[in-house]
């Protein structure tokens, strides 16, 4: 941390000082906590609140193992333990993404915000890598992209990082405007605008608005990186962004009916080969590091964000890349391929996954789940994906739904020779086990609350 204690005035006020001496605020602030399972001595503690814990109630345990010093919410009105140097604040979530902010004023690292509907993770870890020979890069570990993964993320950078990846997800509207006023960006990256939480914000073009929220603190010689050729996208980004975008596409990708009012040209242009796993760019060829052509895109966004930080593309053709489990992943059950792309879904994605499985050579086979927070749109949306699966020529599918979605996925399956349709991931595993021959490939795609990755421990190998 390269704060001190005296830097929190400017934020706060003076604290109420409880006992304590005005000379302790001459001194570097401890490590910041919110977890009071993690309190040591020294600690700056955050006592944060949810539906169910307020850590208010962990403050005297705070002050007797030696906090430094916390913040505590002004309608908190139970007796502080005596000593406890505090600031009283308005609302102590608020006061975690001040402090977040005030440390990384202090960083030399450049910061890239990232959003989207779909593949953020996925590209966070494919901007990390290309980032990687400026230095050391503090990312967004996990799924930590909300009000307090953040600041979490801010706070564990340091004077020795070249960058830091800021991964934003949301729920509504307004959640991105705090977590890009916590993190200021320099770079900001909207994957792609889909249907994803459609059913709490209602259409494409509200959740474009919502991820457009980005670029409320991105500095003003600050660049927007997107994919071309999304009306929605670009109207959005107009009414909240006038400084500089930077516009990526893959050959092939924009209509050429698409009025250039509408949309802009692409300022980079990549071609993408499947068969070979290479994307060729301003005269070099980049191995893919991952499958599909969606991640093609994404590692256009990537390789602008490197650009821009004075990375030569040169040196980024051949990356390696690590996601977390549930993405991208490639299994082998004896001679059966399975993609595991259980960690969640849109129907984006989900038509993502079943455009690189038709790329697949032998029979192929797939698991599809509940996408959940449709809304309105949800039966549509399910029959849709189904449908693409059908056209695709795939060899079976499974449904794993109940309701009025499993209801639409059958509609649209009545074509194909095999379907079976279940509510559970776990009998999915009798249908499969029944169909799957040597050499066939298997893909698994759900929502995170279907959890389809129970099914593979039960896949038999052909």
């Amino acid at each position: 941390m390269t704060l001190q204690l005296a830097q929190l005035v400017q934020l706060w006020g003076h604290p109420e000082m409880s006992g304590a001496t005005s000379a302790q605020l001459q001194v570097e602030l401890g490590p910041v906590c919110t977890d009071s399972r993690q309190l040591q001595p020294g600690a700056f503690f955050i006592p944060l609140r949810g539906e169910r814990f307020d850590g208010h109630t962990f403050l005297s345990q705070a002050a007797q193992l030696g906090a430094q010093a916390a913040v505590v919410a002004s309608d908190w009105n139970q007796p502080l333990p005596e000593g406890l140097l505090h600031w009283r604040v308005e609302d102590t979530l608020w006061a975690y993404q001040q402090l977040a902010t005030l440390h990384r004023r202090q960083l030399k690292a450049s910061v890239v915000a990232v959003t989207g509907s779909a593949g953020k993770t996925t590209t966070r870890e494919l901007i990390r890598a290309t980032l990687a020979p400026l230095g050391d890069v503090q990312a967004t570990v996990s799924n930590n992209n909300n009000d307090i993964g953040v600041p979490l993320t801010l706070m564990g950078a340091h004077q020795g990082h070249a960058a830091v990846v800021v991964e934003m997800g949301m729920r509504g509207l307004g959640e991105i405007e705090r977590l890009s006023r916590c993190a200021e960006p320099e770079i900001a990256v909207i994957t792609n605008i889909g249907t994803a939480h459609i059913g709490r914000l209602g259409s494409r073009a509200a959740i474009a608005t919502a991820k457009c929220e980005i670029t409320a603190a991105l500095a003003p010689q600050g660049v927007v990186v997107i994919p071309a050729g999304d009306p929605l996208l670009e109207q959005a980004l107009s009414r909240c962004w006038s400084g500089r975008t930077l516009r990526v596409a893959l050959e092939g990708d924009i209509a050429a009916d698409l009025p250039e009012s509408d949309c802009p040209a692409p300022d980079l242009i990549g071609v993408h080969d499947p068969q070979q796993g290479l994307l060729s760019l301003e005269g070099l060829r980049f191995s893919c590091p991952l499958e599909g052509r969606h991640n093609a895109r994404n590692l256009m966004l990537a390789l602008a964000v490197a650009s821009e930080l004075g990375v030569p593309l040169a040196d980024l053709q051949h990356l390696k890349v690590t996601v977390p489990g549930g993405r991208n992943r490639r299994l082998s059950i004896g001679t059966l391929t399975v993609l595991d792309e259980t960690y969640n879904a849109s129907p984006e994605a989900v038509l993502a996954a079943l455009d690189l499985l038709a790329q697949q050579s032998g029979r192929r086979f797939a698991v599809l789940g509940t996408m959940l927070e449709l809304g309105a749109s949800s039966i549509e949306l399910h029959q849709a994906v189904v449908s693409r699966a059908v056209q695709l020529g795939l060899d079976g599918l499974v449904a794993v739904a109940s309701g009025e979605e499993a209801a639409a996925m059958q509609r649209a399956a009545t074509s194909l020779e095999r379907f079976a349709l279940v509510e559970s991931p776990e009998l999915a595993a009798e249908p499969l086990n029944h169909w799957l021959q040597p050499g066939d490939t298997l893909l698994l795609k759900a929502s995170r609350g279907v959890a389809l990755e129970r099914l593979i421990p039960l896949l038999q190998q052909p």
